[in-house]
């Protein structure tokens, strides 16, 4: 049996060829050829559901996507931000948030196909907002809006709590169509506890946030550091469990 240090050994080495050919793969030409090559594990993993081969695939395609220009590798990244592992979910996160500080407009115009194409409780559009929060161009809120208006519950949630913690009373407007909207959804807090809220709820406090940051930034102060449902932020969360902001490790 190998000892500890041949087994670290051994797992230096897999981990230095394995950054070497990701180098080879993304830095070769014909970027066109790898696209499709991924396309196609993306998708076979994708029906294999949460195991732990596909896990593993997912991951590491989201590392080369991440890599790569152009408009698919964003919608892939989409895809695997919505499969059913959360690990590839969290990579995947991660790349689109990479891309979308160096290449914003490319991750924008996915993330407008994405909320046309995706089906209602995908993990995807719970976790998207948040990204659009994190990132914070002037183009979020626009994007946004678009998440308001979808049929998902939880995707308008997670529209919501992104609004209040990106911070810009521009989207107040956005905010007052729900605030009668009596569907509900379940918060989680970070306790693990949660409770059921309604959208009308949800977007009422976030709408006192944003009024609030607008009135403190007038009077030349800061604004308060809240999210709707409370001083902690909770977060609305899909139907398969997907992590609050995938773009982030550990939350």
């Amino acid at each position: 049996m190998p000892s500890i240090k041949e087994n670290l050994t051994a797992l230096f080495d897999a981990e230095r060829k394995a950054r070497a050919l990701h180098e080879a793969l993304v830095s070769a030409p014909g970027a066109d050829e790898l696209i499709k090559e991924l396309r196609e594990v993306t998708k076979g993993a994708l029906v294999d559901g949460a195991s732990d081969e596909s896990s593993l695939r997912l991951t590491r395609v989201a590392a080369l996507l991440g890599d790569l220009e152009g408009p698919e590798p964003v919608d892939l990244l989409i895809d695997i931000l919505g499969s059913d592992s959360p690990e590839a979910r969290v990579y995947a996160g991660e790349a689109l948030e990479g891309l979308a500080f160096d290449r914003f407009k490319e991750v924008a115009l996915g993330i407008e196909r994405a909320v046309d194409r995706l089906p209602k409780g995908s993990p995807a559009l719970t976790e998207l907002p948040f990204l659009l929060a994190e990132v914070g161009e002037p183009g979020c809120v626009k994007l946004l809006g678009r998440f308001l208006k979808h049929a998902d519950a939880e995707a308008v949630a997670a529209a919501i709590e992104a609004l209040a913690e990106l911070g810009d009373p521009a989207a107040i407007p956005l905010l007052a169509p729900l605030e009668k909207d009596p569907r509900q959804v379940q918060l989680e807090e970070e306790d693990g506890e949660g409770e059921r809220v309604g959208l009308g709820d949800l977007a009422y406090e976030a709408r006192e946030i944003l009024e609030d940051i607008a009135k403190s930034a007038q009077a030349g102060g800061p604004g308060p550091a809240r999210g709707p449902g409370g001083g902690g932020g909770p977060s609305a969360q899909g139907g398969r469990g997907a992590p609050r902001n995938a773009s982030k490790k550990g939350r």
